[in-house]
């Protein structure tokens, strides 16, 4: 399989439903999709525009200071402690590392790339762009011989299901036996709701608990575009086993997968600053408050969403039905579909509207009993 081969983009089947959201008398209130609507930190623009003099080329690898301050941010925010530069590696977004990472491994036809069975469906696109074989399984004695990359999801998109450090550590020992690499997508992990994660940090696979001191095999991917609202940006990174970070440098090297200079000033801003990531926070802990509520009162019930950008709700239909309930309130989702086969019934929505655009769907859904398509 190709790039000629690949699927429609899926979000275009949503278009009718943004039309008929789009006729409410208020306006449609837009939770489909994950973009953040805040404004970009003044720390990181300012940092952006004090770098505009970006004559020469950047470095695929990054410059020193963006890779220390991976590496220290790891420490501070995630307790992964001795990560060295040779640890780290930014990327051009993180979709572009999830799209191309079994590309960039070497991987081909015959090879199977594991994922969560709800899940980010660009995990199932880098496999069949190499024309791997895409296996949805969460328990890892599911994942079969073959398996040479296994993608995690701590927060979960769309589910918002976190893995604690006893799941993290029992994914890193099965890809170890089968002989493949473990990514664990943790672009959500400053964002805890629900006990215990609005206490504790949520555990990523290179916690030293997952992996008693040893990297081998095991990458973390982080993307800023979340906590930071640097969506724009294209700002993200990886860190883990050296080994396959210099694997997939010189592929990038090849492939000229570089990232702007002035937007790794602005990584390196961001990464040293956790005032305005606990002020964003902040912003989405009173929207989901808001939202939640008013999702339940409608009739749907909230599964996992313990962390993470998304609520996760069924009404026990299928989600193109609840999609043009809920379009014909102006509000428009995204539906389970599009997140494997395994959640027909579910829809995911985003906290990423104003505090106006939320206020006016959770009061739509408080006055919505049984509005039927």
């Amino acid at each position: 399989m190709g790039v000629a081969d690949l699927a429609d983009y899926p979000w275009d089947a949503v278009a009718p439903y943004a039309a008929r959201a789009r006729s409410h008398p208020d306006g449609i209130v837009d939770l489909s999709i994950g973009s953040p609507v805040d404004a970009t930190p003044s720390v990181v623009a300012d940092a952006l525009r004090a770098a505009t003099d970006a004559h020469a080329y950047p470095q695929t690898v990054g410059t020193p200071s963006l890779r220390a301050a991976i590496a220290q941010w790891y420490d501070r925010r995630r307790g992964v402690p001795a990560l060295t530069p040779e640890n780290v590696l930014p990327t051009v977004g993180s979709k572009e590392l999830v799209a191309f990472l079994p590309l960039l491994l070497g991987l081909g036809r015959g090879d199977v790339v594991a994922h969560p069975r709800a899940a980010y469906p660009t995990y199932e696109v880098g496999a069949r762009l190499v024309g791997a074989t895409p296996v949805a399984a969460d328990d890892p004695a599911d994942w079969p011989e073959g398996t040479r990359l296994v993608w995690v999801n701590s927060p979960g998109n769309p589910d918002g299901r976190v893995l604690d450090v006893d799941a993290l550590r029992a994914a890193a020992g099965r890809a170890r036996a089968l002989g493949a690499v473990l990514a664990s997508d943790e672009c959500y992990a400053e964002l805890g709701w629900d006990a215990p994660w609005d206490a504790e940090p949520v555990p990523s696979a290179l916690d030293p608990r997952v992996t008693e001191g040893d990297l081998t095999g095991i990458l973390s991917v982080y993307s800023l575009s979340k906590q930071s609202n640097l969506a724009g940006y294209r700002a993200a990174f990886l860190a883990g086993d050296p080994s396959v970070v210099a694997r997939l440098l010189t592929a990038r090297k090849h492939l000229g997968l570089m990232l702007p200079l002035p937007v790794q000033a602005a990584m390196v801003a961001a990464l040293h600053d956790d005032a305005h990531v606990a002020a964003q926070k902040e912003l989405y802990r009173r929207r989901r408050a808001v939202l939640r509520p008013a999702v339940e009162a409608a009739g749907f019930r909230v599964d996992a969403s313990e962390a993470g950008l998304y609520l996760w709700a069924t009404e026990g239909r299928d989600a193109w039905q609840s999609l043009g309930r809920l379009a014909d309130l102006g509000i428009l989702a995204g539906p389970g579909h599009f997140y494997g086969t395994h959640y027909p019934q579910h829809i995911r929505l985003s906290l990423t509207a104003t505090d106006e655009r939320v206020a006016a769907a959770a009061g739509r859904l408080r006055g919505a009993s049984d509005l039927s398509i």
